[in-house]
């Protein structure tokens, strides 16, 4: 059987990357395919790598503070590229903001404080 293949991202500004390569070593102990675009990266960035890798989930990891911003921006990019791809968010995400997340596209946001077995166990579950 084929592993799923997640693409985690670091979109805007924010120059953190310790808890998504946490995130990515827990999934590849899972068996997940792991593809990491690194830091920085626009939002067209991040869909044009979905394109080419084709993965089974999109991880955003957001530490910034501009998660509104960026996941609205997704949102637009995935629907003008026809992307269907189911995306996720986390990082510094107070919980009321989780909601207005889930609304704006996301699949699923995972707000400040999630613990990583959490985040795996649901990917897993999709």
């Amino acid at each position: 059987m084929k592993s799923k293949k997640i693409l985690l991202a670091k979109p805007g500004l924010d120059g953190h990357d310790v808890g998504v390569k946490v995130l990515a070593h827990a999934l590849k102990e899972n068996g997940f395919e792991v593809v990491y675009t690194g830091l920085r990266k626009s939002i067209e960035d991040i869909v044009d790598r979905a394109k080419k890798e084709k993965p089974d989930i999109i991880g955003l990891s957001i530490l910034s503070g501009t998660h509104q911003v960026l996941c609205e921006r997704m949102n637009d990019v995935m629907r003008e590229n026809k992307l269907k791809t189911h995306w996720v968010v986390g990082g510094n995400i107070p919980a009321q903001d989780v909601e207005l997340l889930e609304k704006t596209g996301a699949k699923k946001a995972f707000p400040t404080g999630t613990k990583i077995e959490t985040v795996v166990e649901y990917i897993k579950s999709l």
